[in-house]
């Protein structure tokens, strides 16, 4: 498994899945969560997570049907905003994946009065972040991440 293609399948799945992907095809499990398919070849990715407010997941790579990469989630938008508008933001910022680092958005992203901020350490195989969005200067959304590659030892 290249790394390479890696973030390639990742920024591909990324814009084909929650944030510009068809909602019809998501299957709402019977555990209440919702799960995210997408596949290309021998990539397989799917996106599992529980929410509304606040929200929790985690989106899993499988390349030649073996789990290879993986990410876990949780974030929340503030109790006094409506999360609608917040998710707009959000979804068009995930859009915007950096194609070598990609952990959900770009470093920054602005749309009309919010601007969307995400920091991250590390690369591809083992990395960490948290990603904001800010009205106005006020933080109104908040995430945080962790992930990279599994099953690597024999």
């Amino acid at each position: 498994m290249d790394k390479t293609q890696l973030k390639k399948f990742l920024v591909e799945s990324n814009k084909a899945g929650y944030a510009g992907g068809e909602e019809k095809k998501w299957i709402n499990e019977k555990d209440g969560s919702t799960t995210i398919p997408f596949e290309k070849a021998q990539w397989k990715m799917q996106d599992n997570y529980f929410g509304g407010e606040p929200y929790g997941g985690r989106t899993v790579v499988f390349f030649e049907e073996k789990p290879v990469w993986m990410m876990v989630y949780y974030g929340l938008v503030v109790e006094s905003v409506k999360p609608k508008s917040i998710y707009g933001v959000l979804k068009n910022a995930l859009m915007r994946m950096p194609e070598d680092y990609p952990f959900r958005g770009p470093e920054k992203y602005e749309e009309g009065e919010f601007i969307y901020e995400n920091s991250w350490d590390g690369e591809v195989d083992n990395s960490s972040g948290e990603e904001k969005i800010s009205q106005v200067g006020e933080m109104v959304y908040k995430a945080s991440y962790i992930g990279g590659l599994i099953d690597r030892r024999k």
